[in-house]
């Protein structure tokens, strides 16, 4: 008895750094096991899906702000349109399509650099037609380096805690709705979606990190949404 209790304790242990190797090496990378911000900024580093920028940048806050946007906010989940507005992943990356045994979670996501944080996916007429279509607002950094359509720091920490609509795309509407404005009772000074609810509550310490690291990706050329300005990149 005490030879096979032995026999499956070895076992149990080798299966086990077995796993753990499997899962190191199936994501492409390897977070850290601290849990303090210093962890955060590494692995911010680590994850980031496309080129950076640092050039006058605070190298924490970038290193922080990618950790936030692509680990725990998934911004580009909703900030891209993607091919044929599908998921901003590449066809042969999107961890919720690979097949078994990786899927649907356990693959290695591969963005697609081209649509990251570009915007333009349509969540459709809001409530319902002939309400105007809310599309994700491009948070790529245009030609004067500031993200989310050139706004300053202060406009991003207001838009994000109280969802103020700086373009002003859907006003609130004095007759019936067009397509393009909102009527009462909704208030189309606000972007209907944002702030999302957890985003509203960040401490402006994290709020700075994502602008910064905002101010980091490469900029998307094309409008934020339709009938916006273009986001120029130059």
């Amino acid at each position: 008895m005490r030879r096979g209790f032995v026999m499956m304790s070895t076992f149990g242990a080798a299966l086990g750094t077995l796993l753990l190797a499997w899962t190191t090496t199936s994501q492409g990378v390897r977070a850290d096991a601290g849990d303090g911000e210093e962890s955060k900024i590494q692995q911010g580093y680590a994850i980031a899906p496309v080129p950076l920028n640092l050039a006058g940048k605070n190298r924490s806050l970038v290193g922080l702000g990618s950790y936030i946007v692509n680990a725990q906010a998934l911004c580009n989940d909703c900030h891209n349109a993607g091919p044929g507005g599908a998921s901003g992943y590449l066809p042969n990356g999107n961890p919720y399509l690979l097949p078994p045994p990786l899927g649907p979670y356990l693959g290695r996501a591969v963005i697609n650099q081209a649509t990251y944080l570009g915007g333009g996916r349509d969540f459709g007429a809001f409530p319902a037609e002939p309400f105007p279509h809310i599309i994700s607002r491009n948070l790529t950094p245009d030609k004067t380096g500031r993200p989310e359509g050139g706004h300053t720091l202060s406009e991003f920490v207001q838009i994000m805690r109280t969802g103020v609509d700086m373009d002003n795309l859907h006003p609130t509407c004095t007759g019936a709705p067009n397509g393009h404005c909102l009527p009462q009772p909704f208030d189309g000074s606000r972007l209907q979606i944002m702030p999302w609810a957890e985003f509203q509550s960040m401490t402006n310490h994290d709020l700075e990190a994502i602008y910064e690291y905002l101010s980091a990706i490469p900029c998307i050329a094309g409008p934020p949404a339709p009938d916006l300005r273009h986001n120029d990149c130059h």
